[in-house]
């Protein structure tokens, strides 16, 4: 799963100030430290779908003391568009690989539409690559 570090500042108004150095159009706060991870976690998931549907790029996430998680969901998505961006092609072309419809290629894509596991797949598999599962120990983060 994807994770961006979060830095947390103590505000002069008693909340924390959540902010993302990876992203940093991600700004946000809580009244705890796990409600500022929390909310940051949703800034940074809405910047990266922003950064998707502009066809931007996704920057890796760096070290951290405190980091947040991505869902699983969203971290495959942002896989599937760094491999189309790393093999120079577009959604077009995973289109015309696949034999799939536009709509169908952009759901893909699509941070709010639950993609299928079996559409990540033939995906994946139409750019030569495939889905490894693996399980990760959470207890060290604050957010999931």
């Amino acid at each position: 799963m994807l994770t961006y570090p979060v830095v947390l500042t103590r505000d002069d108004n008693g909340t924390l100030l959540a902010t993302c150095p990876d992203l940093p159009e991600v700004t946000s706060y809580g009244e705890t430290a796990e409600a500022a991870v929390r909310q940051a976690r949703d800034a940074i998931e809405e910047a990266i779908a922003a950064r998707l549907d502009a066809w931007e790029p996704v920057p890796e996430g760096t070290d951290g003391a405190v980091q947040a998680t991505l869902s699983t969901l969203l971290t495959l998505k942002v896989t599937l568009y760094r491999t189309l961006w790393e093999q120079g092609k577009t959604r077009a072309d995973l289109m015309r690989l696949l034999g799939w419809k536009r709509t169908q290629v952009d759901r893909l894509f699509d941070p709010n539409h639950a993609t299928q596991l079996d559409q990540f797949d033939a995906a994946f598999a139409a750019l030569g690559k495939g889905i490894d599962v693996a399980q990760t120990d959470l207890t060290s983060f604050l957010a999931r």
